[in-house]
Formats: C-alpha cells, structure tokens, sequence
C-alpha cells in the first residue's frame, strides 16, 4: 500500500491496520531472536546507553524547570532512536519475540538468546554511559554539588531502599509498578508499526513513552543505568540492593506485562481478523444518486 492514494480528488492516507501491525510484530521478532550474538551485544549496549541519555536530559529538564512532566515529555526522544535505528531494547522484545513463537516463526531457544545477551548487552551500555556522564557532570570529581547528580542518587536510593523498607510488599509493588511499565513500552514498540511515514511513527511511539516516565513506573533498561550511576555516586546502595529490589522483579514483572498485555493481547485478537477499510467520501454531483442532482 502506498503512503497515500487519491480517488476522485480526495486523498486517503494510508493507515496500517490492527491485523497488519500483528503480521509485523511476528516478522520483527522473527528478525530479532535470529539475530547472531555480536549484533546483539552491540545494538543492546547502544539501546542501554541511549536510554540513560534519554534519563538523564529528562532529569536536568526537570531540574532546571522543576516539572517531572517536561522530563516526561522530553525522555521518549531515546526510545524513537532506538527503534528507527533498528537497535535492541530488551523490553520491546519481551512482546515482540514470543509473537514469533508462537506463530512458530522463532524457536524458544533463540528467544531467551535473545534476551540473555540483549540484557549484557544493556548492562555494559548503560554503566558506561553513567561512568562517562559522571566524568562530565562532575569535572573528574571536582564539583561536588551537581543538581542532576544529586537527583541521580536520591532516585537509586528511591528505586532499591524504599522498596526494601517494604519488605514483601516492595516486592509486590515494583513488580506490578514494572508490569505497567512495559505494557506501555511495548505499546511504543508497537504504533511505531503502525504508520508509514516517520513523523506517524514518532508521534505513535512518543505517546506511551511518555505515559510510563511521566508516572514513575519501573523500567529494567533504565534502572541499568541510573542505580549504578548513583552507586558510582555515593548512593547508600549495595549491589544485593539493585538486584534483589529493584532489577530482578522489574525484569521479570516488563517480562509479564509485555508478554501478557501486549504481545497475547495483540496476537489473540488482530491476527488474522479481516478490517474493511470504509472511505468516506464528500457528497457531490459525482457521488450522488441521479435523483438527487440539480
């Protein structure tokens, strides 16, 4: 289908329906699980990196202005390099892969090898860029009272210990706060299939992305970043602290969100259905009944 057609005057602009985006969901997770290790490694750690780019402007947004909404709105610019930029991000591919499987277009084999080195992958992008962001933000050590470096340790410490104080129940909390997390970035992986021109494609993706951050919902990728830049920083967090509260039951609650309310969902209920597209035209001589011309 062609980025827009004209009939009899009108312009119709193509839009990729629902059944269309599932075919391209299961060809994109297809094209992610047979991919070989070295490019997994090296698109995983520059979709780390770029996300703790995205962290951080969104952080010295809100420093400078004193919104969190203008970090929001500003944060999803990462995600939509990612993707058009064809990089890995592991919390897209927890909907995107298992649409494969299923459809038998990828083995679970090559899913979880997916996963496994986009995630060391992730992990060595995301602490480089917070060893390099340190350097820059804090002069090699010599200023001490960065407004961003501050909020950097005050959210690690937000992300592990207030979790930790919970006991049980911050478990329970930052799962859930994870699942939400990513059936809204799954959801940008997704629009961003849904239009054909790249500023469609922008828009799509921008919305969910924005939607998650803005919240303070609990994203894997972004934790990988920004709880050890807050270690490197001084934050009062052990390694047990980031893994055992925070990154273990956030990757596994982005795992079930993004399997469960995007990829199932999707898949179940657009794959193979039939969408009639309905055209409407403006009434004129040409289209109207003989009887009701002048």
């Amino acid at each position: 289908m062609t980025n827009s057609e004209k009939i009899w005057g009108v312009t119709r602009v193509a839009i990729v329906s629902p059944n269309q985006v599932v075919e391209s969901m299961i060809q994109a997770g297809e094209a992610k699980a047979k991919l070989p290790i070295k490019d997994l490694l090296i698109r995983g750690s520059l979709g780390g990196a770029l996300l703790g780019v995205g962290t951080t402007l969104a952080f010295t947004a809100e420093v400078q202005t004193g919104l969190g909404i203008v970090g929001a709105l500003l944060f999803p610019a990462a995600f939509v390099i990612i993707i058009l930029l064809g990089l890995e991000l592991v919390t897209g591919s927890f909907a995107l892969i298992p649409v494969a499987v299923m459809s038998k277009k990828a083995t679970v084999a090559q899913m979880l090898k997916n996963w496994f080195w986009v995630i060391i992958g992730h992990v060595i992008g995301s602490v480089l860029y917070a060893i390099l962001y340190i350097i820059a933000v804090t002069q090699l050590g010599h200023v001490t009272d960065n407004a961003v470096a501050a909020k950097i340790i005050a959210v690690a410490e937000a992300k592990t210990l207030a979790y930790k104080s919970l006991g049980t129940d911050g478990l329970m909390v930052v799962f859930v706060k994870a699942m939400l997390c990513n059936w809204m970035v799954t959801l940008g992986a997704v629009m961003a299939m849904t239009s054909k021109s790249v500023i469609g494609r922008i828009a799509a993706m921008w919305l969910p992305i924005l939607i998650f951050f803005a919240q303070g919902f609990e994203h894997a990728v972004v934790n990988m970043f920004v709880i050890p830049a807050g270690m490197i920083l001084g934050a009062d967090v052990s390694m047990a602290d980031w893994w055992v509260w925070n990154q273990i039951p956030v990757l596994i609650g982005n795992l079930v969100g993004g399997v469960l309310f995007t990829g199932i969902a999707l898949y179940y209920t657009h794959l193979n259905s039939k969408p009639k597209m309905v055209l409407e035209l403006p009434k004129t001589k040409a289209t109207m009944p003989l009887t009701q011309r002048s």
